[in-house]
């Protein structure tokens, strides 16, 4: 009999319905595109945020997405275009149903960067810019306690709808992270900004079902923009040495629209799988 349930909870496990959805597939430009930001929905539920670009609090009304329904929420660096409006999200909370804490996972600081949790303090701590909301830096809170959790290494961190791995990316002199999220039997990878100058994704990127790419430049781009962001070849490589079954070009700027069969001449050097790109409320079903 417990063998039997131990086989039924895993088809429900491998079952689960699964959709990735893209709330802002742009960059900091004014482009109609909302900034960067990215939900897990889990059975009709939004379970996991990544990334609060600026738009992103619209997109995630729009999606029919519940602030009382998010297990975690992940910045993957903080330039503007990634976390601009997350007091937004922060604020609505008091007119929300939700209670219970949200822990929001960043990377650590440097002499450039506060940490994700000095961020917080920054935002709404006693001197902080929003400092009539430092109730939310308890558990006191009169909506919901926001937890800021530094990341300057490796992290794994299991939640109840899904297990998440994170770890530090180059992105230029800018803290930043890259996240690999396992569920129902499926793995998300999430490069983040970054041009994998450290080959980091490397470590993430085998076999997933899903790579979420940003592509921000062009193949021939060069100066500071090429040490940021991967470029078309770098994507390519990846996604063929980790052997993923699909890629989602996101992070789009004008400098790569109305390139795409440039883009994906570049890629298909290297990778022959399923290739798209990215828009505003785009969704991924598994």
């Amino acid at each position: 009999m417990r063998l039997f349930l131990v086989f039924i909870l895993s088809l429900y496990l491998h079952a689960a319905n699964i959709q990735f959805e893209v709330l802002g597939s742009g960059g900091p430009e004014l482009d109609g595109r909302a900034s960067t930001s990215y939900l897990l929905w889990i059975e009709g539920k939004a379970r996991l945020l990544v990334d609060m670009g600026s738009g992103s609090m619209l997109r995630f009304e729009e999606s029919g997405a519940k602030l009382r329904d998010l297990e975690a929420v992940v910045l993957t660096h903080l330039h503007i275009d990634h976390s601009v409006d997350l007091p937004s999200f922060v604020k609505a909370g008091y007119f929300s149903d939700r209670s219970r804490p949200l822990d929001i996972l960043g990377p650590s600081g440097n002499a450039s960067f506060p940490s994700t949790s000095k961020f917080l303090h920054i935002l709404f701590g006693p001197k902080g810019a929003y400092r009539y909301m430092q109730d939310v830096l308890t558990p006191q809170s009169d909506s919901f306690e926001i937890t800021g959790i530094d990341i300057d290494g490796y992290l794994r961190r299991n939640y109840p709808d899904f297990t998440l791995e994170l770890i530090p990316t180059h992105h230029g002199i800018v803290p930043a992270l890259a996240l690999r999220i396992t569920v129902g039997g499926k793995h998300i990878v999430i490069s983040g900004d970054t041009n994998d100058a450290d080959h980091s994704l490397e470590k993430l990127i085998d076999h997933a079902d899903l790579f979420i790419a940003h592509h921000a430049i062009p193949e021939e781009q060069t100066g500071f923009a090429s040490s940021l962001h991967m470029r078309p070849s770098v994507i390519g490589k990846l996604a063929q040495k980790g052997e993923v079954k699909q890629v989602l070009l996101t992070h789009r700027m004008k400098r790569t629209e109305g390139r795409e069969r440039q883009t994906l001449q570049v890629i298909r050097r290297y990778y022959k799988g399923k290739i798209r790109f990215a828009n505003d409320h785009t969704r991924i079903k598994f």
